[in-house]
């Protein structure tokens, strides 16, 4: 089993499962406590309701005495501890000398030798307040209050006066209480039911992302048998069918295979190539080894003429050998650099010229983000054989520019001297060829250049220069 940092398929599960978990237990928390307060909600008007039936009943007899027209209908407030409970207090009128005071003139059955104790919190009239209280047999208590207070209006018949401002009339406190055990049970109840179904959808849906997960890599395993069989050599590229997501990587595998495939083929016509072109250059050595005949001055002069063919094909191959790698992926050289470097070297060496004594040679301005797709080496022997080309044709001026053109990085380099015709520009780029041969050189430049450049997938094209001379074109891939 692959070790879980690196495993795509744990990374997977790993954030599924915490993505789970803290959706669920959010899920969770919150219908908990939705449920808690809906329940609470319910709870509190079920004592609503109480008081409204409390407060209904409640009256003054003929003697000002509190009393309640019938008992309520609840069997609960006639037993003992039953978990509902009412009380009816007295307040006095307040005094400038202390606080109001008050005193339970009545409570149901349910209570007992027990009184409820509720803070005083400034009630007003007809206002309801709440209250979590402990209550008998260490129960909790939520409890509804309200004051009420009797105001008989005065009638002429009786001959009653208006009420008294400095004796108003007494107060009364009714008390509703319930336990509310039973509502902490049932959210517990429902807290407990909630995590265990939480807990079965978490395992459902973890067991569905572990499928998913699965049949989700399946193709990847496809494409390791691929891979193996292009190892074993039983297939030359990826074969299959793949998933949209992976066909791009298929694709650009195969490419990558089919480049490998001709760097191979290059470096097999290369020996090959390399072998036959020194063949004839060595059976003429080994007969002149034999020929006892000829003289030594002509032997040493012959012997130099074949090695000197040697040595030349020779470096001609060596160099196609190594530009062979030429277009291999994870290669990226900056444009700019080279250039310059190579502008510098040039002004250097035909400084020292006595044909080209006043040569300029200039760039323009080449953005510094510019990178050519392959080797800094390649594009050195690229643009340098082109530059020394060109400084070499050159009358005074010869300018170098390089830029993007779409997707291809584009460089060319104008010259003021004579130019080229049209067959002189097909037939320079030949191996050998030069178009003075009173002008120093191999005429390997041009062609070398090319052969470079079509290993890219790119070309070099010759055409008139607005300068009055030859321009050199060059177009290669870019990043």
């Amino acid at each position: 089993m692959q070790a879980w940092p690196r495993s795509l398929r744990w990374r997977l599960l790993g954030v599924t499962a915490l993505t789970l978990v803290v959706a669920l237990a959010g899920a969770g928390w919150s219908l908990a406590r939705l449920f808690q307060e809906h329940a609470a909600a319910q709870f509190e008007a079920q004592l609503q309701v109480q008081l409204d039936q409390l407060t209904a009943l409640f009256e003054l007899d003929p003697r000002q005495a509190p009393s309640l027209k019938s008992p309520p209908s609840d069997p609960r407030w006639h037993k003992p501890y039953s978990g509902l409970y009412w009380q009816i207090e007295r307040l006095d009128p307040p005094s400038r000398a202390a606080g109001p005071a008050r005193a339970a003139v009545l409570r149901s059955r349910s209570l007992w030798d027990h009184q409820l104790a509720v803070p005083d919190d400034g009630l007003a009239r007809d206002e309801i307040h709440r209250h979590q209280i402990a209550g008998p047999d260490g129960q909790s208590l939520r409890v509804l209050e309200r004051r009420v207070q009797f105001i008989a209006p005065p009638t002429e018949e009786r001959g009653d006066s208006p009420a008294d401002p400095a004796n108003p009339a007494p107060s009364w406190r009714l008390l509703v209480a319930a336990d509310d055990a039973a509502l902490a049970a049932a959210v517990a109840r429902f807290t407990g039911l909630l995590a265990l179904f939480l807990a079965i959808l978490g395992a459902a849906l973890l067991a569905a992302a572990w499928v998913q997960v699965h049949l989700g890599l399946k193709p990847l395993r496809s494409l390791q048998a691929a891979v193996q069989a292009v190892r074993g050599g039983s297939a030359p590229r990826l074969n299959g069918r793949f998933p949209t997501e992976v066909e791009p990587l298929v694709q650009d595998f195969n490419r990558v295979l089919d480049q490998h495939q001709q760097v191979v083929e290059r470096a097999r016509h290369l020996a090959g190539n390399l072998a036959h072109a020194i063949k004839t250059p060595l059976a003429v050595m080994g007969n002149l080894a034999n020929d006892s005949g000829i003289e030594r001055p002509a032997l040493a002069r012959q012997l130099r003429e074949q090695v000197a063919q040697v040595r030349e094909q020779v470096d001609w191959h060596l160099s196609r050998a190594r530009r062979s790698s030429s277009g291999l992926p994870g290669q990226a050289t900056e444009v700019g650099p080279v250039i310059e470097g190579l502008v510098r070297v040039m002004r250097k060496v035909y400084a020292y010229r006595e044909d080209k004594p006043d040569l300029v040679v200039e760039t323009g301005l080449i953005d510094p983000t510019l990178r050519f797709a392959g080797e800094a080496q390649d594009l050195q022997e690229l643009v340098g054989n082109l530059l020394d080309n060109g400084c070499k044709w050159a009358s005074r001026r010869v300018r170098v520019q390089a830029g993007l053109v779409g997707a291809e990085l584009h460089i060319t380099i104008d010259d003021d001297g004579p130019g080229l015709s049209p067959e002189q520009r097909r037939a320079v780029f030949e191996r050998g060829v030069r178009a003075d041969e009173r002008t120093p050189g191999s005429g390997l430049g041009l062609a070398i250049a090319r052969e470079t450049a079509a290993l890219y997938g790119g070309q070099v094209s010759l055409e008139p220069s607005k300068l009055g001379g030859l321009r050199a074109e060059l177009r290669l891939p870019a990043l």
